[in-house]
């Protein structure tokens, strides 16, 4: 099987009904980002912090795939899929694709604010203060703040440095490292790009635009790849 590698943003759970900050004003669910989303923010309001999350789980708990995700899981028929995400939800693997990685963190874990090695799964959406690892400290959201370092990089880059095909979907690809994987896609390798506004990829030759949202992108991205 050929080897696809998908790289996913905001834009492809948007229309699940997940926000992103990037269409608020550069708000997030109406707080700034460097107040909810930064390492200083934790040590400022550790509480306004947890709560910021503990939402953005739930509402991620009540969202369903759309036509983008299912389609993308069903896609693992006819190519070997792997599926690199920004997005911290749980959708891609809901919708039945097997082999994702987030880039970003997962709001359905939390992690040790002592030992980032202790991860733990979050049954439900709160994550409380008190909440604390088996050595004592407060559990944090295993999620990528701003200014921190995106250590799947290391993984993702040899992913893409391998494909046969290569999809970006609902992302702007202003946010790096990830922005950068196109970087390491091979010669010869067409990128296709999913989004109703053209991201900042102009520069390269050999990509071919779908100027569609997810669900409508991703059913133009199979006819076009298997003829279905």
């Amino acid at each position: 099987m050929k080897k696809l590698v998908v790289l996913t943003g905001a834009g492809f759970s948007a229309e699940s009904g997940l926000a992103t900050f990037r269409d608020a004003g550069g708000l997030w669910e109406g707080y700034k980002v460097e107040d909810v989303a930064t390492p200083e923010a934790w040590r400022k309001d550790r509480a306004l912090v947890l709560e910021f999350y503990n939402q953005r789980r739930k509402r991620a708990r009540e969202a369903k795939p759309n036509e983008g995700h299912l389609i993308l899981a069903e896609m693992e028929q006819e190519f070997d899929v792997t599926v690199i995400t920004q997005n911290v939800d749980d959708l891609h693997e809901r919708a039945g694709s097997t082999k994702v990685l987030h880039l970003h963190g997962n709001l359905f874990e939390s992690r040790s604010t002592l030992d980032e090695s202790l991860v733990y799964p979050i049954a439900g959406w709160e994550l409380k203060p008190g909440d604390l690892c088996e050595r004592g400290a407060q559990l944090r959201p295993n999620i990528v703040w701003f200014g921190e370092l995106v250590l799947a990089m290391e993984e993702a880059v040899p992913l893409v440095a391998e494909c046969d095909l290569f999809l970006v979907a609902g992302t702007s690809l202003v946010v790096y490292p990830a922005a950068g994987l196109l970087d390491f896609v091979p010669g010869g390798v067409s990128t296709y790009v999913i989004d109703p506004k053209l991201p900042a990829i102009s520069n390269r030759s050999n990509h071919i635009y779908i100027p569609e949202k997810a669900g409508t992108g991703m059913k133009r991205f199979r006819e076009m790849v298997t003829g279905v």
